[in-house]
């Protein structure tokens, strides 16, 4: 028996142990789900062969069935992708119950291809995952999170809880994982909820967003009040704005054709939402590092290509490697297309 089946017999015992009530139904359930497909109604996955009992346990098991949550995230973990980085990526997926009126919880969320009213909003149950990516050009990943978020919940906070979550189950002295987001997350609140852990962030910006860089070393305030906090602007959409990059590559790719990585070290944007607003003490102060990505072509020629702003803050004794970061963004829309 290979190492894989071992590894997938492993597997299926644990998520069995995470099963309270109607264990045995809700594993012919997952069966049925992973042969059969996709799908309209659970009346045909009751169908599938590897579904053995009748239609009617599957919906008592659905009803009546438990899983311990808890329970189930440190075997998920454990049988992650095997890769030298532990890359993963957090998103977040909606489902969709618009003529569901009555459905606890429903809020509004973004949606890729489906729209309400002429905006990509839809009305429905928003899920944040955290699932690992690979690095190598493929379309496997590894959910090891899943958590639905309140309609009233901080996005990034909810990310926050996940990765502090995912930190403590990681076997200790391992690589410092990186965790890549899209541009609806704020990599300052991201940054500050993080903290002192151990990880890496690689976040996208919109291309309109100012960074700062330090003000000289005791220059004084306008009129003598207090010392200035923010220095040369850096505008993502104005190059003149921009000074020399920190550190700078340029390579070829098969796909992307020329590519010209820039990255500028040490700057920090202006932070509006943060735990001292409105009272008179100063503004944090998150430093990061600002990288802007250019590529010659796509790999399906249907539009131009666009810059990428990323940001990225990781330990001092993690250095960037550049041609990893914008790699390592790309993987992340694996999870997407799942």
């Amino acid at each position: 028996m290979s190492v894989a089946t071992n590894d997938l017999l492993a597997f299926r015992d644990d998520f069995y142990a995470c099963l309270h009530r109607r264990a045995d139904a809700l594993v012919e359930l997952a069966d049925a789900v992973l042969s059969a497909g996709s799908l309209p109604s659970p009346v045909q996955l009751s169908g599938e062969p590897v579904h053995r009992r009748g239609w009617g346990s599957l919906y008592a098991a659905l009803a009546h069935g438990r899983i311990g949550e808890t329970g189930l995230r440190a075997p998920l973990a454990g049988y992650s992708l095997a890769d030298e980085r532990p890359v993963y990526a957090v998103d977040g997926s909606v489902w969709s119950r618009c003529d569901a009126e009555a459905s606890p919880e429903r809020g509004y969320s973004y949606h890729p291809s489906r729209h309400s009213a002429g905006q990509p909003i839809v009305a429905g149950w928003s899920y944040q995952w955290v699932a690992q990516v690979g690095v190598a050009r493929e379309s496997w990943t590894a959910p090891l999170d899943a958590r639905r978020a309140h309609p009233r919940e901080n996005p990034n906070a909810v990310a926050v809880e996940q990765i502090a979550r995912l930190i403590r189950r990681l076997p200790g002295g391992g690589a410092v994982p990186l965790f890549v987001f899209d541009a609806g997350y704020d990599s300052a609140q991201v940054q500050q909820g993080v903290g002192d852990r151990r990880a890496a962030l690689l976040v996208r910006l919109r291309a309109g967003r100012c960074c700062y860089g330090d003000p000289p070393s005791e220059s004084p305030g306008p009129k003598g009040g207090r010392p200035w906090r923010h220095g040369h602007k850096l505008a993502c959409d104005d190059p003149a704005t921009w000074p020399a990059p920190t550190v700078e590559q340029a390579a070829e790719d098969a796909q992307y054709g020329a590519v010209r990585v820039r990255a500028w070290a040490g700057v920090h944007p202006k932070i509006q939402a943060h735990e001292r607003r409105g009272s008179r003490g100063p503004t944090p102060i998150v430093r990061g590092t600002l990288i802007r990505v250019e590529v010659a072509r796509l790999p399906r020629p249907t539009r131009e290509p666009q810059v990428l702003w990323l940001w990225w803050h990781g330990p001092d004794d993690h250095p960037l490697d550049l041609d990893l970061a914008w790699r390592t963004y790309l993987r992340r829309f694996d999870l997407e297309i799942q």
